[in-house]
């Protein structure tokens, strides 16, 4: 697996699908924006923004796409499985939609608890050395808006980094 590629398949699912849980379009581009890292690998969804695709929600699995690293990232490449004339695009034009355990991973030790609420779902999380409450709707909601809350404290990624080893 020297090359760098990676052969994954690509579902589409419409965004009103039911393909477990999965957090808001609105959060996803929020998280990307603050600077939430993705390596493309399979299982992970995303959606292609921008390019009347907005209501489509794709899933790499094994088959009919690969993964290439480029001088500039990582490309994803349609090989004959869509029905547009989409060949390839990089990963960091489309957006991540992690999912409820990616988002509650990536939170690392500064996850503390998630319960159901009246109010839908609260994910307590450790934010800057002081225990914070976030509810949504979703639970998967709820861990991205504590990640996101996370992610803009100074050396955020740094931590982020350290837990992963």
């Amino acid at each position: 697996m020297g090359s760098g590629l990676v052969e994954v398949d690509v579902t589409e699912h419409s965004a009103s699908c039911d393909t477990g849980p999965m957090i808001s379009i609105e959060l996803a581009r929020k998280l990307c924006d603050a600077g939430l890292e993705w390596l493309p690998t399979e299982g992970d969804r995303f959606m292609i923004p921008d390019r009347d695709l907005e209501e489509h929600v794709f899933t790499i699995s094994e088959m009919t796409v690969d993964v290439r690293r480029v001088a500039a990232g990582k490309r994803i490449s349609f090989n004959g499985a869509v029905e547009w004339a989409l060949d390839s695009i990089m990963h960091t034009e489309v957006v991540w939609l992690p999912s409820e355990t990616q988002l509650r991973d990536r939170l690392g030790r500064s996850f503390e608890m998630l319960r159901q609420t009246d109010n839908g779902y609260e994910c307590k999380a450790l934010i800057a050395g002081q225990a914070r409450a976030f509810v949504a709707a979703e639970p998967a909601n709820a861990y991205g808006d504590a990640l996101l809350s996370l992610l803009a404290e100074p050396d955020a990624m740094l931590r982020m980094l350290v837990d992963e080893d």
